[in-house]
């Protein structure tokens, strides 16, 4: 048997908790009568049957028709005017959640024109704030029939929607011919930015994002290794790059003198690969500008791997490796990755 609530309230700080239903599992029975405390920072919703039919603010409330209108009228309809009935009543917190972190768990890829390769990896961190606009619509939306719905529970999607909203910031701005360096001294700017695309995007959940601030904003520090694996280089630029990052390890190594001379040739080579790879990215330009449909054997190299492979030959990296699975491109698995000869790769084109 449900238990009859003469008070409903919900006496917390509610720090960490967004919604709170009372009670938070089974069903309570109201009179009319009832007093509704809600403290401030609060507001109170209440459902039946799984429609939204009141929000109250703070302070102490009676239930009657002047007060409830929408909640008793319906009960008044459907009962009479008979007590007890039967309503779930959700708190929500009304404060502002702040200092909520956000970082960016992949560096991202953004335009870096007239500076090395033209293409950088930026990683960031920082802080957002948000708060509850519309409690009716948050519960309706997001809680559902839950017992309570704390911070963790959304900040997932909330900073999901934040990185979304940063890539298509950074991406725009570097458009505008700003570089790597510029957008660094932009954070301001950036974050206003992100603030204001993602206003509707939160809206519609029933929440305000009410700010949100870039802590830190640098390059990645990923190696070659790395980049290459996500398809950022070709054989070549990675190979330099690889010299480079030795190079650049060694000049970390605090051993006196070897490790001041490696750090310069580690300078002057990093500067050479960019130089190679500009003029390199060039010439592919000019080449592909008369290069015919069917790609020329003779522009294939020795050793490639899926990616080199499927851009040789205009199709796809899946496409590749289904051919290799099959069994109709011969190449050498080493470790978790292939590697397609040049041979094989003009074999698998003749049929």
């Amino acid at each position: 048997m449900a238990r009859i609530f003469d008070v409903v309230e919900y006496p917390s700080e509610m720090t960490d908790e967004i919604v709170h239903r009372f009670p938070e599992t089974g069903i309570a029975d109201l009179r009319f009568g009832s007093q509704v405390i809600v403290r401030e920072s609060q507001a109170a919703v209440f459902f039946r049957d799984g429609r939204a039919l009141d929000v109250l603010g703070p302070g102490r409330h009676t239930i009657t028709t002047a007060n409830v209108p929408l909640l008793t009228g319906l009960l008044g309809k459907l009962f009479g005017d008979r007590t007890p009935f039967t309503a779930e009543v959700y708190f929500v917190s009304m404060r502002e959640f702040a200092d909520r972190k956000w970082g960016t768990p992949q560096p991202i890829i953004v335009r870096n024109p007239g500076v090395g390769l033209g293409i950088a990896l930026l990683q960031g961190f920082g802080t957002y704030s948000f708060q509850v606009r519309d409690p009716q619509q948050f519960v309706t939306q997001i809680v559902g029939q839950l017992g309570a719905y704390r911070t963790s529970d959304i900040e997932t999607r909330l900073r999901i929607m934040l990185l979304s909203k940063l890539q298509d910031v950074l991406g725009e701005t570097a458009s505008n011919n700003k570089n790597v360096m510029d957008l660094i001294g932009l954070t301001e700017e950036l974050g206003a930015a992100v603030r204001a695309k993602a206003q509707d995007d939160f809206a519609a959940i029933g929440l305000t994002l009410k700010s949100f601030y870039i802590g830190n904003l640098k390059p990645s520090d990923k190696s070659a290794e790395e980049l290459r694996s996500m398809g950022m280089l070709d054989m070549q630029t990675y190979t330099q790059l690889q010299a480079a990052d030795a190079m650049r390890d060694a000049a970390q190594n605090p051993s006196g003198g070897a490790g001041l001379t490696a750090g310069i040739g580690a300078g002057m080579g990093i500067g050479g690969v960019l130089n190679q790879s500009l003029q390199n990215m060039g010439q592919a330009q000019q080449q592909g500008a008369t290069q015919p449909s069917v790609p020329s054997t003779g522009g294939f190299l020795d050793v490639m791997t899926p990616a080199e492979a499927a851009a040789a030959m205009r199709v796809s990296e899946e496409d590749v490796v289904a051919a290799i699975t099959a069994g109709e491109l011969r190449a050498r698995k080493i470790g978790s990755a292939y590697r397609i000869s040049k041979d094989a790769l003009e074999e698998y084109l003749r049929g």
